[in-house]
């Protein structure tokens, strides 16, 4: 699928393109009650008339959004209680206390639901885990594809496996993994381990449109089954709240934050947004 086949089947921004209207209410109308105001930032892949079809004619852009609170869910990805790596956990502590933690409080003022999905390990045990069936999967009549010992490079494909690192046992025993105390659920705030079942909650409540929060922006933000780009598929409009979350840097890239900045523009430039916690606080100022 091409980039313009996708926005145009998996975004709203794709009715843009499609030719067709999108009206919103003038920005200096009064927002009505139970709705959250956002200016969604993307990506926009063309050029104002007059200017060249180049890369630096390319820019960030903003829609108007009001929408309703009742069909709107703020969902917090792998909120750990710890990290392996100094700089993350560091980051992650200061995002939770500086914006998540005040996002999460006006969501909760506000009627805005708040949907908690750690890792499957960590979502199963817990008490507010949904626990809901899993759907019928569609399997390939003829057969699993790839095999599952080159998917586990198993068996015969073990050679192409990265090699054991060394200090992999001392990180297997540190504590599991948790939701972090300041992010507990709350009330009747339900965890989810899967993006079936995070789809099935969605369908149950009338829930359309998705903010993420949570870490790490390179890896689970994008890559979980009930994260940014795989709920996109579903069909939901995602938005990523961009400062209530970091990646996991490399050392060249740790100075200048590259691979969470650049997480940030991928899914704004391949048909998701991003808005801040600010402007989502904001937001619910009728």
């Amino acid at each position: 699928m091409n980039r313009r086949h996708f926005i145009k089947t998996n975004t709203l921004g794709g009715l843009l393109l499609a030719g067709d209207l999108v009206t919103t209410e003038s920005p200096g109308s009064e927002m009505e009650k139970g709705k959250l105001h956002v200016k969604p930032r993307y990506y926009r892949w063309h050029v104002d008339e007059g200017e060249a079809w180049t890369e630096a004619n390319t820019g960030h852009a903003r829609l108007d959004w009001e929408i309703p609170v009742s069909q709107t869910a703020l969902v917090l990805v792998d909120v750990w209680q710890r990290h392996y790596i100094k700089e993350p956990e560091e980051r992650a502590e200061k995002i939770i206390d500086d914006h998540l933690l005040p996002l999460m409080t006006a969501c909760r003022a506000n009627g805005l639901e708040i949907i908690h999905a750690p890792a499957p390990e960590a979502a199963r045990v817990h008490p507010r885990w949904i626990n809901l069936p899993e759907t019928a999967k569609v399997h390939d009549q003829a057969g699993e594809w790839p095999p599952k010992d080159f998917r586990r490079l198993s068996g015969s494909y073990s050679q192409y496996r990265r090699p054991t690192e060394p200090r992999e046992a001392e990180r297997q025993r540190l504590p599991a993994l948790r939701i972090h105390p300041k992010a507990e659920p709350q009330g009747d705030e339900i965890v989810i381990a899967t993006g079936d079942e995070l789809h099935q909650y969605c369908r149950q409540k009338g829930i359309l449109f998705l903010f993420f929060a949570g870490f790490n922006t390179n890896a689970c933000i994008l890559s979980r089954d009930y994260a940014t780009i795989e709920m996109g598929k579903r069909g939901y409009q995602v938005l990523l709240v961009r400062d209530c979350t970091t990646g996991m840097e490399s050392s060249e890239s740790q100075a200048t934050l590259a691979q969470t900045n650049g997480a940030i523009l991928q899914l704004e430039m391949f048909g998701q947004y991003t808005v801040t916690s600010d402007e989502m606080i904001k937001g619910f100022r009728s």
